[in-house]
C-alpha cells in the first residue's frame, strides 16, 4: 500500500498523489503493481524500491540515474509462532531521495516510521537531508527503547530462576539472546553507514546536518556497546546457570547411587541366606529375624558414616 503525506497549515495530511516535497510511505501489503507504477511516476530504478524485501539487505547507499538510495536496519517484533524464534528482528528500511520526493518503504510495520510519521508535521520537505537524518534518528531511538525492554525481562527471567530453575526461563533467555544477536549485526551495519555518510558527503550536508549526523554516530556508538553489554552479561548469566544446573544433577545422580548402594546391602544377605544350601541356624525361630536385623545393622552403619562425612 502506498501513502503519501505532505504538510498543509502545520498538520501532516494525507493526499492521493504524490506533488512536490511529499512523502511518499509504501508499507506492506506490498504489490508489485504498485512498485511499478511508483517506478515509473517518479522515474526510480525497479531495485531500489525491491531493495526492501529481502529481510537480510544490509545497510548501505547507492546511487543511479539521479535517484540516492539508502537502506538501514531497523528493529521490529517477531510474530513468528515458533517459540524459540527471537523476540525481536531486525529489518531493512529503504530511503530514496528523489530530488523533490522522500520515498521510504517497508517490509514490515515498524515503530521509527510511525514516530516520524506523528511528528512530521515539524518537518521540512524542502530539506529531505535532515528529513533523512530524522529518520536515523527514529531507528537509534527505537533501538534503545528495545534495549531497556530487553534487559527489564532478562532481569525478571533471571529473578525466576533463582527461584527455580526452570527449562521454560532458560528457552526465554535464549530467544533474548538471540535477539541481542541481530540487534548488534544491525546496530553495527547502522554504524558503519552513518559514518561513511560523514566521511563521503553522499548527501552533501551543510553544517548543521554535520553535527547531528555526529551526535547520531555517538547514539549509534552507545546503543551498539549497550547491545555488546548486555549480550556479555546474558551469556555469562546462562553458563553461570548451565553450571548451576550441571551441580544440581551431579547432587542427584550422587543421592540415586547412594540410595542404590544402600539397597544394595540387604538384598546381598538376603541372597546369601536364600541358598539352597545347609546354613547356619537355618532351623532356629529366629532365622528370619537374624538376616533383617543383620541387614538393618549394616546399613544403619553406612548411613552414620554417609552422613558424618557429608557434614564435613
Amino acid at each position: 500500500m502506498i501513502q503519501y503525506f505532505t504538510i498543509i497549515n502545520q498538520h501532516t495530511t494525507q493526499v492521493d498523489k504524490p506533488e512536490a516535497g511529499t512523502w511518499v510511505n509504501i508499507i506492506p501489503p506490498l504489490k508489485q503493481e504498485e512498485f511499478t507504477e511508483l517506478s515509473n511516476a517518479l522515474t526510480i530504478p525497479i531495485d531500489f524500491l525491491t531493495d526492501s524485501l529481502d529481510i537480510d539487505e544490509r545497510s548501505r547507499f547507492e546511487a543511479q540515474d539521479g535517484v540516492k538510495l539508502i537502506v538501514i536496519k531497523t528493529p521490529t517484533e517477531n510474530n513468528s509462532f515458533n517459540d524459540s524464534d527471537a523476540f525481536y528482528i531486525t529489518i531493512p528500511i529503504c530511503i530514496i531521495l528523489t530530488g523533490h520526493h522522500l520515498v521510504t518503504v517497508n517490509s514490515f510495520e515498524n515503530e521509527a516510521i510511525k514516530k516520524f510519521l506523528n511528528s512530521f508535521q515539524n518537518r521540512q520537505p524542502d530539506r529531505p537531508n535532515m528529513m533523512v537524518l530524522k529518520i536515523f534518528e527514529k531507528i537509534t531511538y527505537t533501538f534503545q527503547n528495545h534495549l531497556k525492554e530487553i534487559n527489564q525481562r532478562r532481569n525478571a527471567l533471571e529473578q525466576n530462576l533463582y527461584d527455580s530453575i526452570q527449562n521454560e526461563e532458560l528457552l526465554q533467555l535464549m530467544r533474548i539472546q538471540k535477539s541481542l544477536v541481530y540487534f548488534v549485526t544491525a546496530i553495527r551495519s547502522n554504524e558503519l553507514l552513518m559514518m561513511k555518510l560523514a566521511r563521503t558527503g553522499y548527501l552533501h550536508l551543510n553544517d548543521q546536518e554535520k553535527d547531528f549526523l555526529d551526535d547520531l554516530v555517538i547514539e549509534t556508538s552507545q546503543a551498539l556497546e549497550t547491545a555488546n553489554t548486555y549480550t556479555n552479561i546474558l551469556s555469562s548469566t546462562l553458563d553461570a546457570f548451565a553450571s548451576i544446573i550441571s551441580n544440581n544433577q551431579n547432587k542427584d545422580l550422587k543421592r540415586l547411587t547412594m540410595i542404590t548402594i544402600l539397597m544394595s546391602i540387604p538384598v546381598l544377605i538376603a541372597s546369601i541366606w536364600g541358598m539352597n544350601v545347609p546354613l547356619p541356624y537355618q532351623n532356629s525361630e529366629y532365622a528370619y529375624w537374624l538376616p533383617v536385623g543383620l541387614s538393618l545393622l549394616i546399613l544403619a552403619f553406612v548411613v552414620f558414616n554417609y552422613v558424618r562425612r557429608t557434614k564435613r
